[in-house]
């Protein structure tokens, strides 16, 4: 029974738990055990709450009993990224800093899922502070993929999407700010989407770069993304960011999945040198089945994204060297050197040396060079530029097309290990994301297949305008259809046993 229930999609899990076919208990303890029997060699979870866990499937069968009135999602358990502050529950960002640290408040996410009766099983793996494409930057571990446990599952949001591909869980929480949910979905043939920014709460979200952090929904169906969408989506007075309308109607769009007629945009700067032949050959097949869909595909050019990892690197990292001077050793966090015989300004310096990683130092002194006096107008003020030519770019194309579409990485997972000493090749993970988290974007990343070189997943990506994220779920409902019916399975029955 327990092996049956870790393989249904959420929808189908929720379905049974509402008819008491399956209690929300048996659906929690199924996953718990799935967890405690796999994930020493995956290592997507940080921290388990196996009793906080328990106690939230008891209150939804009780309610269920009752005959309250519950959420389309209560009972079916979720991994949530270790970015979320979690009343009562250690909250670590990934990072030596925050160790043991326990918050005293829910994040707005964090609340919405337990309001809804979704079961959080535990805090899942992650870049340190979300600075990362492949969860190597974890002070805790490496995470590794399901598919092939010697590669990478992406990052930040690593942990999140090997849960899901590991059968630990059949929903996650990501976030992403570059490409950290796509990008994961990609590798791990799971779904992953950035919602519109704005359209997902930050309160309560540590923060990385703040223009740009977005949580959004990590899924193994189209339609459980949206079902969890729909969960954690909409306006927060806590968020200075939210946006006051309402949440665009995905669950109808994921149920609808048609594309006839549909504009299609293809961009030509997302190709070329540096792309994995079995990745574009994946692509390629995504386009021409889009075709024969119904779809109408034009060829665009966007020339100012080809300036998008660049400004990237600017503005992220100098948002993330001001957000990240709170943690000065004194209100929260690690503390070093604390012993009488240094001043305040030592006790931070050790502190910062010994709790954080070599990725966030590189970038919290890029950020702090960037906004320094004489080169913030040359660094930083340019990169903000280049970030308007992309929104602008992303207006004219949605001027003739109703969704865009590209590979959602250049290449497969990597392995573990290959890129940890060499930045610029990581961050070249990130080069078909970035774009999307510049503009503010809607952007979502469904499997297309297995790279035939390697046999490991490839993402396909969907971008839409701001404030249309239905278009993201209608679009990858008829591709995942499609796909599914050709291959005659979803893909991740295809992932090796672990």
């Amino acid at each position: 029974m327990a092996g049956e229930l870790i393989k249904l999609t959420a929808a189908e899990l929720a379905a049974k738990i509402a008819s008491g076919e399956v209690t929300a208990v048996e659906a929690t303890e199924a996953h718990l055990a799935r967890i405690a029997a796999v994930d020493e060699k995956v290592n997507a979870f940080l921290h388990v709450d196996r009793e906080g866990a328990l106690a939230q499937a008891r209150e939804v069968d009780a309610k269920r009993e009752r005959g309250e009135k519950l959420g389309p999602l209560a009972g079916v358990p979720l991994a949530l990224k270790d970015l979320f502050t979690t009343e009562g529950v250690p909250t670590t960002a990934g990072s030596k800093i925050l160790e043991g640290w326990i918050p005293p408040y829910d994040a707005t996410v964090t609340k919405r899922l337990k309001d809804a009766g979704v079961v959080i099983l535990g805090k899942t793996n992650m870049d340190e502070f979300a600075m990362g494409s492949s969860t190597e930057n974890s002070a805790y571990g490496p995470t590794a993929n399901p598919w092939d446990l010697t590669r990478i599952p992406g990052g930040s949001g690593g942990g999140s999407a090997a849960s899901l591909a590991a059968y630990e869980a059949p929903l996650a929480i990501g976030t992403d700010t570059g490409g950290s949910i796509r990008q994961p979905a990609a590798v791990t043939g799971t779904v992953g989407v950035k919602p519109t920014y704005g359209g997902v709460s930050r309160y309560g979200m540590i923060a990385f770069s703040s223009s740009l952090d977005q949580a959004g929904p990590c899924a193994r169906t189209v339609l459980d993304a949206a079902l969890l969408h729909s969960v954690i989506a909409g306006h927060d007075e806590k968020d200075s960011t939210s946006i006051a309308q309402p949440v665009p109607d995905v669950v109808a769009a994921a149920r609808d999945g048609d594309v006839k007629g549909l504009r299609v945009g293809v961009v030509q700067e997302f190709r070329g040198e540096g792309y994995q032949a079995g990745v574009m050959q994946r692509f390629d097949e995504s386009v021409e089945l889009l075709r024969e869909l119904g779809a109408e595909v034009v060829e665009l050019s966007c020339p100012s994204f080809t300036k998008a990892l660049a400004a990237y690197y600017l503005i992220a990292p100098s948002e993330c060297s001001s957000n990240l001077a709170r943690f000065d050793a004194m209100r929260y966090g690690l503390r070093v050197g604390d012993d009488g015989s240094h001043s305040a300004e030592e006790v931070t310096a050790l502190t910062r040396e010994a709790g954080f990683g070599p990725e966030v130092k590189r970038r919290v002194m890029l950020g702090t060079y960037a906004l320094s006096s004489g080169y913030y107008d040359a660094y930083y003020g340019s990169a903000q530029k280049v970030r308007t030519l992309i929104a602008r770019d992303f207006e004219k194309a949605f001027e003739q097309v109703d969704v865009v579409v590209s590979p959602t990485t250049p290449t497969t997972a990597f392995p573990i290990g290959e890129r940890v000493d060499d930045p610029m090749a990581m961050y070249l993970a990130d080069l078909c994301t970035i774009p999307s988290n510049l503009a503010g974007n809607a952007a979502m990343s469904i499997p297309c297949g297995l790279a035939p070189e390697d046999g490991l997943p490839v993402g396909l990506q969907i971008v839409a305008p701001a404030m249309a994220d239905d278009r993201l779920y209608r679009v990858g409902a008829a591709v995942e259809a499609a796909f599914q019916a050709r291959w005659g399975h979803p893909l991740l029955e295809e992932a090796p046993s672990l």
